[in-house]
């Protein structure tokens, strides 16, 4: 028996549909079931009725009650009495939090002007309204400095849009008709769940599933074949690839001469990249590329599917790029389950967005921007390095002068997300929170690592408590959260504090006396492109979901029509060229392999006998039991993840006399971090992997794997290079 008839004819209970919130690309539709005497949610599942969801939950939000219910749930507002870092706070009622944060607001504006304050935010929830709306209203009301949301994806989406011009592509329902799969620097078992059936589907029907990883991850286990790549390393093997379409005729002429541009360019750049050239900077042999190259050029359809974790390193973007231009060098957007998915959050370029986040209450202001993956520097009270926190995302961009970088962050605001655990450079990001000057106040469900450094700590609503509209990348169903229990204890929604700050600050515009169903109502129906016409008010509250207006089968670019300059895909790129970059498909190596030696002088024996050589390339995906670091404070899913470890290959463990279950010192320039020894042959030699984020209250030294990270920036987007890091090992 489902859930939902074990409930349904239970006059006690009532059902409330809602959406997942969490920043994942199946957007889970779910229904919670509730005691109607004390409004206390009593069960979740999947909707067993959303073609994607499909009745089933991921391990981790199964158990969301156990969030909205967990004994350490903040349910009151705090403000600190201890020193910053040490987490010790007071019970203040909301008029006093809401008075006094705005009373200090107003000091920092008159002292420093409102560029002094900072939010910092991102993926916590991904809905329209409680990610971004009200916050939204509340700083361009105020002026203050302006956040780029770059931390996660921006250098994909860049090499992306460059060549295909929106992140639109094809369904995960479509990719059931694919006969070959290549699954791209993505743990679809782990961070795409609901993808996985439409591609067990296309097994059960003969297709092969290739996953191209570092690390023979939980879906590398489960596919017909693992293919190991060095970390960075997939512009090459795109490249390579394309060399062997290309020489050996097997593109779709028809399909290239109609709807691309530049192929005689890009055909002239692949002849500098032979797979020989690409083996020895991949870690996969020749023969083995030639033979990927020729079967997904002619097995139809040929779907890919590329996530975020192959462009977490300096060239991210042209990597992105250079795989991004496949599907139409051999014509495989012509065919249902052909073609890539990076994303399908480009259908929501067409959103009337005005309504929502009111842009006018800047009132002609253009404040600074800063990028959030150099929170460090924007936190540090170096002139020089606030100019270098300056979102600069293109070659042609240039950052100020110290002198011209605004006023110091005076006063920091963190919702949705927790920095001192996840962002990059963790201990220049731990030293500006440190910052007895730097008020800061939090909006969250439980106190964090970045809680602890409070001056107010503000408690937030779960999913489960609030209204919101959540937007979708994996697929093309928008999902109405409706509320289904009262706010636990005096939390509220982020939406109604902001709410309330802008009003204990004066501000009057009407904007800020607006409910939450109110905004999401006008928000809706608001919409005039054709896309949105399925998308109705009405559908949202009676179903709880609705597909956007898209054909099935969608077949984006059977026909060409791609959203870039020219219409076409683009090979070459004149935009490119505009924006600084090469306007061909390139490789872009680490930046990490700089400093030290190189890869090819490791390999032939060349590199001087000193310490550098000894360095092995790291990555810190997410560990299966948590997202980022929203689940990893629950007991249930840290014991899963039992500790922080660091998986290495045996060949380089018995290079350092470490055996499994060591005690580990992991260090680089940036610090160091303690982690238990994984020795394995499920990653490659000469790369270590250490599963995230934990927070550094439960990591046995308190920190962890963003100690090492650096705060560069890639290639395009200005985005994370949270993969592009070399370590030193050694037993502790």
């Amino acid at each position: 028996m489902s859930k939902l008839a074990l409930y349904a004819e239970n006059q006690s209970v009532r059902i409330v549909t809602g959406a997942c919130p969490h920043d994942c690309p199946d957007t889970c539709s779910w229904q919670i079931a509730v005691d109607r005497a004390n409004e206390r949610a009593l069960d979740i599942w999947g909707h067993a009725d959303h073609p994607v969801t499909q009745g089933a939950l991921c391990g981790k939000v199964d158990r969301y009650l156990e969030r909205v219910y967990h004994a350490d749930r903040l349910t009151h507002p705090l403000r600190r009495v201890g020193p910053k870092g040490s987490g010790r706070f007071e019970r203040i009622s909301w008029r006093q939090a809401l008075t006094e944060i705005a009373a200090r607001l107003q000091g920092i504006n008159n002292e420093w002007g409102p560029e002094a304050v900072l939010p910092y935010a991102y993926g916590g929830t991904m809905g329209f309204l409680q990610q971004h709306c009200m916050s939204d209203r509340f700083f361009q009301q105020m002026g203050a400095s302006r956040l780029a949301y770059t931390i996660c994806s921006e250098a994909g989406f860049e090499g992306y849009l460059y060549t295909i011009g929106a992140t639109v592509g094809i369904e995960p329902e479509d990719y059931a008709h694919a006969r070959l799969i290549l699954i791209w620097g993505s743990n679809t078992l782990t961070s795409n769940l609901h993808l996985w059936p439409f591609i067990q589907q296309a097994r059960k029907q003969g297709a092969r599933v290739i996953v191209i990883d570092p690390a023979r991850t939980r879906t590398a286990k489960a596919a017909d074949e693992w293919l190991p790549i060095r970390p960075g390393a997939d512009g090459a093997l795109a490249l390579a690839m394309m060399h062997e379409i290309v020489n050996a005729g097997l593109h779709d002429h028809d399909y290239v001469t109609a709807h691309t541009v530049g192929f005689e360019q890009l055909a002239e750049r692949v002849e500098e990249w032979p797979p020989q050239r690409a083996a020895q900077i991949t870690g996969i042999p020749d023969e083995r590329i030639r033979q990927l190259a020729r079967d997904y050029a002619t097995t139809k359809p040929a779907a890919i599917r590329v996530n975020y974790g192959m462009q977490r390193h300096y060239g991210g973007g042209m990597a992105m790029r250079n795989i991004t231009c496949l599907p139409a060098l051999v014509g495989a957007w012509r065919e249902q389950g052909g073609g890539i998915q990076l994303s399908v959050s480009g259908q929501l370029r067409h959103l009337e967005k005005r309504g929502l986040q009111r842009p006018d209450l800047l009132a002609g202001r253009f404040p600074r921007t800063i990028n959030m993956n150099r929170l460090g520097d924007a936190l540090s009270l170096d002139r020089t390095r606030l100019a270098a926190a300056h979102y600069a995302p293109r070659p042609v961009d240039r950052k100020p002068a110290p002198d011209a970088a605004g006023p110091p962050v005076k006063a920091l605001f963190v919702y949705n997300c927790n920095p001192a655990a996840v962002a990059p450079d963790q201990s220049s990001v731990r030293a500006g929170l440190a910052r007895e000057d730097l008020l800061t106040v939090v909006l969250e469900h439980f106190q964090t690592d970045t809680a602890d450094y409070a001056d107010y700590l503000l408690p937030a609503t779960t999913q489960a408590e609030h209204w919101d509209l959540q937007r979708m990348y994996g697929h093309h169903y928008m999902a109405l959260n409706r509320p289904a229990i009262p706010p636990v204890g005096e939390a509220r929604p982020n939406s109604a504090i902001f709410r309330g700050l802008a009003q204990a600050m004066g501000y009057t515009d009407s904007g800020f006396f607006e409910d939450d169903e109110t905004i999401l109502r006008n928000f809706v129906e608001a919409q005039r492109h054709p896309l949105y016409e399925t998308v109705t008010w009405d559908t949202l509250l009676e179903k709880g979901f609705a597909r956007l207006n898209l054909p099935q089968p969608y077949l984006p670019f059977a026909e060409g029509n791609f959203p870039t300059p020219s219409g076409k895909c683009e090979f070459y790129s004149e935009r490119m060229a505009q924006d600084g970059y090469d306007p061909l498909p390139a490789y872009t190596p680490p930046k990490s392999e700089e400093s030290g030696a190189r890869r090819e002088e490791r390999e032939n024996g060349s590199a001087p006998a000193n310490q550098d050589a000894q360095s092995l390339a790291c990555i810190s995906p997410p560990a299966h039991s948590f997202l980022n670091s929203s689940f990893s404070h629950l007991e249930r899913f840290r014991g899963r993840e039992r500790e922080p470890l660091l998986w290495i290959h045996p060949q380089d463990a018995a290079a350092r006399r470490i055996e499994e279950g060591a005690w580990l010192r992991v260090w680089n320039e940036l610090g160091e971090v303690e982690l238990t020894a994984r020795v394995t042959e499920e990653i490659m030699a000469g790369t270590v992997l250490a599963p995230g984020i934990w927070w550094n209250k439960h990591s046995p030294d308190g920190r962890n794997v963003n100690q090492l990270t650096p705060q560069d920036e890639t290639d395009m987007g200005a985005s994370a290079s949270f993969y592009d890091v070399r370590v030193f090992v050694e037993t502790a």
